[in-house]
């Protein structure tokens, strides 16, 4: 199969820079072909061994299947973390989140949803005296992300823990950051996604119950006025259309300097709260 060929079977799906991006990222990922392989034919040298895997993943690529759970990664924060289906495919803007946490970095962190781990061990990566735990709800969730810590080598604390179940009250906790990704698309919004994100990623790390689209906001917020250190942070990703619920909903319960920040594409994304 040459490089031709396999970008042409993906058009029925993407447009053709799209298919083509998609193939070399998986040659190059899984198969060591850089760019500059790839253009000059070396595709067409891989093994027998090879070729049949690669035929497997094309496959598979062919009926919409993300090709980070194909190749087994994504790139995340100049890092490669380990994703499955069990497991929410790390997104650019998340990346986004990340570095606004890293500018004004603090000791005590942690990750609310963390799913692949990205957030948590980017943050212990990158604040190297950080203490930091990361929660999750999925035994699967939790197993990749210690795996993706191991990689990194880092050390991040993982609990199984549901926020829709903590218990009211002094939490007994002290951290200066609190971060999450919960679930926040609403199910009114299905339409407009991409098949293959609704087909192979999980909907529980995706979509926020009709009824009460802010509940995961609501839930970490009152664990965090109770849970932050004064002056502490608690910082989310948001879904434009309930940001400003949510932000009258953290200034309800005490929380002061709300900021709200765009994404690289202009939507209100991504907030940060202070507890006095």
């Amino acid at each position: 199969m040459s490089y031709e060929e396999l970008w042409h079977r993906l058009t029925p799906l993407y447009d053709a820079g799209e298919a083509k991006a998609i193939v070399r990222w998986l040659l190059d990922v899984c198969f060591g072909l850089s760019p500059t392989d790839v253009y000059c034919g070396k595709v067409t040298q891989l093994s027998a061994d090879d070729q049949t895997e690669l035929g497997k993943m094309m496959l598979r690529l062919e009926k919409g299947e993300p090709v980070q759970y194909v190749a087994g990664v994504a790139d995340f924060c100049g890092r490669q973390f380990r994703v499955a289906p069990g497991v929410l495919i790390p997104r650019p803007e998340t990346a986004e989140l990340c570095q606004w946490i890293i500018e004004s970095p603090q000791m005590r962190i942690l990750d609310v949803g963390t799913g692949s781990g990205c957030i948590a061990v980017t943050l212990a990566a990158e604040i190297p005296q950080s203490r930091v735990t990361a929660w999750d709800i999925s035994d699967d969730a939790l197993r990749i992300a210690s795996e993706n810590a191991e990689c990194a080598r880092v050390h991040v604390s993982f609990e199984r823990q549901d926020v829709l179940s903590l218990p009211s009250g002094s939490s007994g906790q002290a951290y200066d950051i609190i971060v999450s990704n919960p679930p926040y698309i609403q199910p009114s919004e299905s339409d407009g996604m991409a098949k293959n994100v609704l087909d192979y990623e999980p909907s529980i790390a995706l979509f926020a119950p009709a009824d009460d689209p802010i509940i995961f906001y609501r839930r970490i917020g009152d664990y965090a006025i109770r849970s932050l250190t004064r002056g502490g942070q608690l910082f989310f990703e948001l879904n434009p259309l309930t940001a400003s619920a949510v932000v009258d909903y953290l200034r309800s319960i005490g929380f002061a300097d709300t900021e709200i920040r765009q994404d690289q594409f202009g939507k209100n994304r991504f907030l940060k709260a202070t507890k006095i």
